[in-house]
């Protein structure tokens, strides 16, 4: 029997809904392609405002500690206050884990009404760095002694003009970081017979740093892949390796988005561009994800915890599905990943979906969260 384990938090908002509707899918759907061969065993670890109630963290040491030995993991939404009190848990697990690849496949399903006309031609993985840039944490607050020091430094001794009632932020990028994130998308693009990979970068005004993740980009490209990727416009053959501007490629992926399928970006906009491309094609409510280092995958829904609705069974439960769903073809169960996305694709053109799909298509029934688990649960 192939069994693997998979450490799970609930997260926190809607979390505990999603994963009640959800896992029972992930859980069928390798009974449905494997019997009893295959199964997955579910680990729970506490994280977030339940982590918290129950042992007065926010990330218990335990759950760090079976995270530091884990392959797998998956989780749902967790809280991050505005403007105040603790920062980002999602940021500090991926920078304590080095889960340096946020990888996000957009791909259209039939039956979503979308806001753009041709949503089927949206086809694309997007690999945002995760560790550095604008993420890392380095920020001070306007007033601060922190903030007030840094600015004089930069006067002082460099010449900078900056106000000194600013707040004031670092943003780091570096050569290895950069590049061992373009490393993974050409591989990526390589093993999938993917056309091209496109480095989104805004390195006209910020020549080095962003300019910087082009160049070493470019760089990786031609000292590894010599033979296998082509720089757009040479003569060659393999894929084609390419950069744009991050303004003008979010006007490019809704006039031309045939032109891209795989894209390598900084951290700040790839967070931009993959919720933008979710939205060509039904939403952060179908839009899964992985946040991938060199030992540890974790896999999550890209959506966030949405008190608003929390306890009121009206969550859309597919972003964890499909995260799921990469999950299982990261381990090469793809049979049981096929059924999710056949599954999936079923109910939408049935048109008994949760609140979120039902404003885009015409003729639907709203049904909750717990039944929209159930008619994916049917279909498989």
């Amino acid at each position: 029997m192939a069994e693997k384990t998979i450490y799970y938090i609930e997260g926190d908002g809607i979390g505990p809904e999603v994963w009640k509707a959800g896992r029972p899918v992930l859980d069928a759907a390798v009974e449905k392609a494997y019997g009893t061969t295959n199964a997955l065993n579910w680990v729970e670890l506490l994280a977030g405002e339940r982590g918290y109630a129950e042992t007065g963290e926010h990330l218990p040491q335990a759950t760090m500690d079976a995270l530091a030995g884990a392959e797998l993991a998956m989780k749902g939404p967790l809280q991050t206050p505005v403007g105040k009190g603790f920062r980002s848990l999602n940021v500090t697990l991926r920078q304590v884990f080095d889960l340096y690849a946020c990888i996000r496949p957009i791909k259209y399903f039939k039956g979503i009404e979308s806001p753009v006309k041709r949503p089927d031609l949206v086809d694309m993985t997007v690999f945002r760095e995760n560790t550095e840039d604008v993420y890392a944490g380095i920020e001070y607050q306007s007033g601060s002694p922190e903030a007030r020091k840094l600015i004089e430094f930069l006067t002082d001794q460099l010449g900078a003009k900056v106000d000194i009632t600013a707040g004031v932020g670092i943003k780091p990028m570096t050569p290895a970081g950069s590049k061992r994130l373009v490393k993974r998308a050409i591989d990526f693009a390589i093993e999938h017979g993917k056309p091209s990979v496109t480095l989104v970068h805004k390195g006209n005004i910020m020549k080095h740093t962003e300019g910087g993740f082009r160049a070493w980009g470019y760089e990786l490209a031609e000292q590894e892949y010599a033979g296998k990727v082509v720089r757009e416009g040479e003569d060659g053959s393999g894929v084609i390796i390419k950069d744009r501007i991050a303004d003008a490629m979010f006007q490019n992926v809704l006039m031309y988005p045939e032109q891209y399928s795989v894209i390598a970006t900084t951290n700040l906009n790839g967070d931009y561009i993959s919720d933008a491309l979710a939205a060509q094609v039904g939403g952060l409510g179908l839009a899964p994800g992985v946040n991938m280092g060199d030992t540890l995958a974790f896999f999550e829904p890209t959506h966030g915890t949405a008190p608003t609705i929390a306890g009121k069974d009206m969550a859309n439960p597919g972003s964890l599905i499909l995260s799921g769903a990469m999950l299982l073809e990261h381990i090469g169960w793809t049979e049981a990943a096929q059924l999710i996305h056949a599954a999936v694709e079923k109910a939408l053109t049935g048109k008994r979906v949760t609140v979120d799909l039902a404003s885009q298509i015409a003729g639907s029934t709203r049904v909750g969260c717990q039944e929209f688990g159930d008619i994916l649960l049917a279909n498989l």
